[in-house]
């Protein structure tokens, strides 16, 4: 469904954007491929990976999500959007809350209006394990931008239809905490390890990419797709890159929580399985997407609770996977 369609990714030199653009390239062949952030040179460095002579599909277009006007220039004659676009360093949000507000959340109202009077004709949100039950600015502004993309698909009035992706942590993106670890390790030492209880969901860039893509074959309006993903134990994330180096816990940053969620006994009483997905319905209007089974009474998914485990062994093997030297 994307071949010959324009495709427009807001934050899309991220670590995200990158790998979108690169499956879409490899898969598809969309008439255009608009890759929209606000760095100048991260567009310059990715144009040396995905050159517009080689992929004459490409666009590169500079601009900030809190500004509508350019989005307005962006989005003109764009079939689909992906909505990547974030401030998403909890404690850059905790010391700087009004960036990451006008961000996250004045920023996402932007790509709505936009959208909707453009005539878009599927929008498709990033979320994150940190809107459930948010402890920290960031998570507090994604479940704003959630909501606002929900309630989008009412209050526009208008043919543009919004979804939403939540997943947890992307093994390989900018935030990650294996290339720190990798590099205590060559440094002999030790690790320092927020909590050794400290759990949490565990997903590929690819993967991350190939639920968005096909989050839009599924969409209705207003629904939140949610993957099914194993959890992993931080302790274990350090054995398996440096197995037996010492470990230093050095206790839970402000706003960070010991497990992450993804849906809530509250939230699951409207939510269905529809096997490799969760998806959370709209509680205010008519919801139109995949059907599925309910969940048990109590039901909820959480990185501590969750049945399926990443060991050692396993996560040592993805990692290598994924291009990661491990011992």
């Amino acid at each position: 469904m994307f071949s010959g369609k324009n495709i427009l990714i807001t934050g899309g030199t991220g670590s995200f954007g990158k790998k979108c653009v690169e499956l879409l390239l490899q898969n598809y062949k969309p008439q255009r491929l608009v890759v929209f952030s606000r760095d100048e040179l991260k567009q310059f460095e990715m144009q040396h990976l995905f050159s517009p002579k080689q992929y004459t599909c490409m666009r590169y277009f500079l601009g900030d999500v809190r500004d509508r006007e350019r989005l307005y220039r962006a989005f003109r004659n764009v079939d689909y959007v992906i909505h990547a676009a974030a401030l998403k360093q909890v404690p850059a949000a905790e010391y700087n809350p009004t960036e990451c507000i006008r961000t996250n959340i004045s920023g996402a109202e932007n790509v709505i209006n936009v959208a909707a009077d453009c005539g878009v004709s599927k929008v498709v949100a990033l979320s994150t394990d940190k809107a459930v039950s948010p402890v920290n600015l960031y998570g507090a502004t994604k479940l704003c931008a959630d909501k606002l993309f929900i309630a989008a698909n009412a209050f526009t009035a208008c043919e543009t239809v919004f979804s939403v992706v939540r997943y947890g942590n992307v093994m390989g993106s900018r935030g990650s905490v294996i290339p720190y670890f990798i590099q205590k390790r060559e440094e002999g030492g030790p690790l320092p390890i927020t909590d050794h209880r400290m759990t949490r969901f565990w997903i590929t860039l690819e993967q991350a990419v190939h639920m968005v893509l096909r989050a839009f074959t599924l969409v209705g309006g207003g629904e939140i797709f949610i993957p099914k993903i194993p959890s992993m134990k931080i302790i274990d994330l350090a054995n398996a890159i440096a197995p037996g180096m010492k470990t230093v816990e050095v206790g839970i940053r402000p706003g960070e929580k010991l497990h992450e969620t993804m849906i809530t006994q509250d939230d699951s009483r409207h939510t269905i399985d529809i096997g490799d997905y969760y998806v959370i319905k709209p509680e205010t209007y008519n919801y139109k997407g995949p059907e599925g089974s309910s969940l048990p009474e109590g039901f909820s998914y959480s990185s501590n609770t969750n049945d399926e485990w990443m060991s050692v062994s396993h996560l040592q093997k993805a990692l290598r996977e994924q291009g990661y030297s491990m011992p």
